[in-house]
């Protein structure tokens, strides 16, 4: 099983989400600005985490070119949204939004930023869902 090869990633990366997902909800009402990017760094880990789990074509544009590239997170969301759940092509532009808008730009207030975290929420708990099914 392909999995079995890339376990210590597929977990670093899961728990890595979990980790940017508790510090980014707990900054949403004193720093909105860095929870918008703690909040990213979930999603963007949990994407990872589903990539190299179900090892798509991204793993391997990874290992060549030496790390994730943001055209590579998207395909892998894209892929991820038709493999796995259509919704996390809608929480992943959640989180996009949080790292520009958010973060970036600082335009999003604590208001905003506290309903968004339900899209990374979700995201970071599929991921969980679908990897842990097998730990």
């Amino acid at each position: 099983m392909v999995f079995e090869s890339r376990r210590d990633e597929v977990f670093k990366h899961l728990e890595l989400a979990e980790k940017f997902l508790t510090e980014g909800r707990g900054l949403i009402l004193k720093d909105p600005i860095q929870a918008s990017e703690k909040l990213y760094k979930a999603a963007e880990e949990a994407v990872k985490a589903l990539t190299e789990y179900l090892n798509l074509p991204q793993v391997k544009e990874v290992e060549k070119v030496g790390r994730w590239t943001t055209e590579l997170l998207f395909k892998a969301v894209l892929k991820l949204s038709e493999e796995v759940d259509g919704r996390i092509r809608s929480w992943w532009n959640t989180a996009w939004v949080l790292h520009v808008e958010g973060f970036h730009e600082g335009r999003l207030g604590s208001d905003i930023v506290l309903v968004d975290y339900g899209d990374i929420e979700a995201l970071v708990n599929l991921t969980k869902k679908v990897v842990q099914e097998v730990k």
